[in-house]
């Protein structure tokens, strides 16, 4: 996910060592202390674990949703790759339909949101705790995920508010209560709400905060220790400017952001394990082992399932519902398409960027075994003890640094821009749901943009982790209304799914290029 949720003992150790703005820490302290005491309990239920288990509930809430929408629409993520990959390239594309972006743009919108810090510090933290056996899990997790967001975003365009000056809003609050009368099911409106409220709550703390606090550490760490609300005007300025378009703005700035940092990456993990080529089938049979025996970490192949999973479903946000906000924009009037577009963002987030990091910390010898029995070596704290002694943020970039000595600045530039882009498509999200409880309108929307500005400057110059803990909590609330709405608003998705395939297959779909 954008944001590293929840916010893990084994993350905050790894960022407590970046540099620190000490201003206003008495502040700071109160509202602390003050928010805790109100929300604690919010937060706990969220995110408690299973008796018995170390994996919280949300976890398995979302994971199993999205196996019984793989099996429901008959594993349709492994059915559908070349036309979905056809939608992006816009070859079914009528520039008549209505909608405000195209498909390639509502799909970088929607992976602006997930991919993110995420992607360097989670995944370090899941391999450091599971071992490279949750890797394995990691990619199963991602790709039963791709049926969620399937499920999400076909809902989202078929249920989405389309007005007459050609801008549209959609996402769980509105395909929640229309979809609930269409089949006369009370309680649609109360799920509505509630699922508006919590996203509000979740923009602006881990789409806007957390991001802001996060990106303002690295560049101290980097340029020197200076005021959190420098970065947070300069911050807040740059996303006023994109946001204030709408979402046709943030589109035309995501489709070149996101594309821009996948190839940066990605690039930067190919050329590491190119030059490690000789480690990879070793380290493929690593992640193989360690998830199906006892060479994972906390409780050897349990551990490494866990963290996978976890890891999968705190990065992708397959189930959450806020990528069927950005999707709903899409230009088309087949809904099922912008479905299918969807399921490749578990894929792109999970499967491939995800996957190589965990790649590039294990070929590297980031993860320190014992050499006679292969076993994982461990801290005191039960972690698995790293060549750097660093973990999270601090154990991507050392596995990365071993490689290339200058991969730390470029981590610097990734860390921003995944900020960054997160913030403006979290503003989208947080924007809509709270134009659905307050009313369309020029004077709504520029209301709360500039108070999610406001945000950004707080999130970079304070640290209220109590504050941002809450709106982890919003989010995987989100989920929790969500798929009970996508539960029984499955049958929907299948007809739909069944009709476009027909005609599909009958040559009546027509290709505009």
């Amino acid at each position: 996910m954008r944001t590293l949720f929840p916010r893990t003992a084994a993350l905050a150790g790894a960022l407590a060592g970046l540099p620190q703005v000490a201003a206003a820490q008495g502040i700071d302290a109160a509202v602390n202390a003050a928010f805790a005491a109100a929300t604690g309990w919010f937060v706990d239920f969220i995110f408690a674990p299973i008796p018995g288990t170390g994996v919280a509930w949300i976890v398995v809430w979302l994971v199993a949703a999205a196996c019984i929408f793989t099996v429901y629409f008959g594993f349709i993520q492994f059915r559908v790759w070349r036309h979905a990959l056809h939608l992006v390239a816009g070859r079914y594309s009528d520039p008549k339909d209505a909608g405000e972006v195209s498909h390639f743009q509502a799909l970088a919108t929607a992976l602006s949101g997930t991919v993110g810090l995420g992607n360097i510090a989670g995944v370090a933290v899941a391999v450091g705790i599971g071992g490279a056996g949750a890797t394995f899990w990691m990619i199963v997790a991602g790709l039963l995920g791709m049926a969620s967001k399937f499920t999400e975003c076909t809902l989202g365009v078929k249920y989405r508010n389309e007005y007459p000056d050609g801008t549209v809003s959609g996402g769980p609050m509105y395909y929640i209560p229309k979809g609930f009368a269409e089949r006369g099911l009370p309680g649609g409106r109360v799920l509505a709400v509630l699922f508006a409220v919590f996203c509000v709550l979740g923009s602006l703390g881990g789409g806007n905060m957390f991001q802001a606090n996060q990106a303002h550490q690295q560049l101290s760490g980097v340029l020197g220790a200076y005021p959190g609300w420098v970065t947070g005007l300069v911050f807040a300025a740059l996303v006023f400017a994109v946001i204030v378009g709408g979402i046709k703005s943030i589109a035309r700035v995501t489709e070149k952001i996101v594309p821009f940092m996948a190839v940066l990456y990605v690039g930067t993990a190919l050329v590491i394990i190119g030059l490690n080529a000789d480690r990879i089938g070793w380290a493929f049979g690593q992640i193989l082992e360690g998830a199906f025996t006892g060479n994972g970490v906390v409780g050897g192949m349990v551990g490494a399932l866990i963290q996978g999973f976890r890891r999968a479903a705190f990065s992708n946000e397959a189930g959450v519902g806020s990528a069927a906000i950005a999707h709903s924009a899409v230009r088309t009037k087949e809904p099922i398409t912008e479905g299918f577009v969807a399921l490749l963002e578990p894929f792109i987030d999970t499967v491939v960027i995800c996957t190589m990091t965990a790649l590039v910390i294990l070929i590297t010898g980031q993860l320190l075994t014992d050499p006679e029995t292969g076993l994982y070596l461990l801290t005191e704290g039960g972690r698995v003890a790293t060549a750097s002694g660093a973990s999270g943020v601090g154990l991507t970039s050392a596995a990365f640094g071993s490689a290339l000595w200058w991969f730390p600045h470029v981590l610097v530039v990734a860390v921003v821009l995944f900020a960054f882009s997160t913030m403006i498509s979290w503003s989208y999200y947080g924007l809509k749901a709270w134009t659905y409880l307050f009313g369309e309108g020029p004077r709504q929307e520029m209301t709360f943009k500039a108070m999610f500005c406001t945000f950004v400057v707080i999130g970079a110059a304070a640290s209220l982790d109590p504050v941002i803990d809450f709106s982890d909590a919003a989010i995987f609330a989100m989920a929790v209304v969500n798929i009970v709405g996508l539960y029984l608003l499955m049958p929907v998705v299948r007809r739909e799914l069944e009709s476009y395939l027909t005609r599909l297959r009958a040559g009546q779909i027509r290709r505009f290029r």
